[in-house]
């Protein structure tokens, strides 16, 4: 492929528009696994059961996806911390999240895959929505807003997300809690329920990030094994419990990925993420935002 300066400005901003999406599918990981120390392989089976979800609204109930996210979010945040309170009975109380738990959640990812396969088969789903085709341009630069407003939501579920972790009573504990649950007791607080609301939001903004996912491409159910490598790398390579460290990586992660398609090829993309993940373990193990 012969170079040209619009192919190579093109790919950046799409990989930047991009990597807000990634971003939405990886905030989750950074709350489960960064914050609350819980290994939730799981999660990219939670981001394709709210595509599929979106699916649902739109074509049962002819729902534009924006409003399946009003719908399914609060939903997902219920079914998060009571899905928290199972496992923090069964595995976390009697100290068997480790390795069991890890189990627990490797079921949890096929058992949540079957289910898809046996309700809507294997068959890829798609919305139609006015907006998922049309494109807009700044000079040379055209963009798509099927990826547009998916980086926008992105962004504003993050910063949603961080001003509720750093100004709010709650939201503080949760960040307590991250760094030492004892002595969140000791001023009063329940780790627990903090952990459970944790919980909910990781998996709320799960649900919301499977909704951009359909509306940016068509889903099938197996399809969420391809993000469990990229946002664990995301999560690990912007410094774990780090938001801001997350959007970061993720927009790296979103042009490496577009300029690898673009110019080397779309089967080389998938290992983007792991090379980015071992380049990181092995200059800055912290990752970028890490300590």
């Amino acid at each position: 492929m012969s170079f040209s300066w619009d192919l190579l400005v093109n790919a950046v901003v799409t990989g930047v528009v991009l990597g807000g999406f990634y971003a939405a599918t990886a905030i989750g990981v950074t709350i489960e696994f960064g914050m609350l120390d819980i290994v939730n392989i799981a999660h990219p089976a939670f981001i394709i059961g709210g595509a599929y979800l979106g699916y649902l609204g739109w074509s049962a109930f002819d729902f534009d996806p924006f409003v399946s996210m009003a719908v399914f979010a609060p939903l997902g945040w219920l079914f998060g911390r009571a899905f928290y309170r199972g496992y923090h009975v069964f595995f976390e109380r009697r100290g068997d999240e480790a390795l069991q738990g890890l189990a627990f959640f490797f079921g949890i990812l096929f058992v949540i895959e079957i289910g898809l396969v046996l309700t809507f088969g294997v068959d890829y789903r798609s919305i139609v929505a006015p907006y998922v085709s049309k494109t807009f341009g700044i000079g040379p630069i055209s963009i798509s807003w099927r990826l547009m407003l998916p980086f926008l939501v992105g962004l504003g579920m993050l910063a949603g997300i961080q001003l509720f972790l750093s100004r709010t009573f709650v939201g503080r504990t949760i960040l307590a809690v991250a760094q030492d649950a004892e002595a969140v007791r000791l001023i009063g607080a329940d780790p627990i329920r903090a952990k459970e609301i944790a919980f909910g939001i990781a998996t709320a903004s799960a649900i919301v990030a499977g909704i951009l996912l359909i509306i940016i491409q068509p889903v099938e159910p197996s399809i969420g094994r391809e993000y469990i490598g990229r946002v664990f790398a995301i999560c690990v390579v912007g410094g774990m419990a780090s938001i801001p460290g997350a959007l970061v990586a993720s927009l790296i992660l979103g042009v490496a990925e577009t300029l690898t398609t673009t110019f080397f090829g779309p089967s080389w993309s998938p290992a983007v993420s792991f090379g980015l993940l071992l380049v990181t373990l092995a200059l800055r193990p912290a990752g970028i935002f890490g300590r």
